[in-house]
């Protein structure tokens, strides 16, 4: 599985280039980003996929010295079960 690394956005493509799996993070300012989506396609869930986007995204902020305001549900409970990854939360 290869993500592709896009700014505010990892994402994932099949085949014919249709996104199957995404977590934007649109800029809000020089050092935060808005966690504001992620999308899994119904053929990837299950598999850990949404996991997947959430530690690269972490990965992502910590190079980039970021944090996130997670308006997305999903990445809000994400972070809440690894609070190894609290230092790229804004709080």
């Amino acid at each position: 599985m290869e993500f592709q690394h896009e700014k505010g956005r990892i994402a994932l493509y099949n085949e014919e280039g249709a996104v199957i799996a995404e977590v934007t993070f649109p800029p809000i300012g020089d050092t935060l980003v808005n966690l504001n989506h992620t999308f899994v396609d119904g053929s990837l869930r299950g598999q850990g996929v949404a996991g997947k986007l959430m530690e690269e995204a972490a990965a992502q902020l910590r190079r980039d010295h970021k944090k996130a305001i997670l308006t997305c549900s999903y990445a809000a409970r994400w972070f809440e079960k690894h609070p190894e990854y609290d230092d790229v939360v804004q709080r």
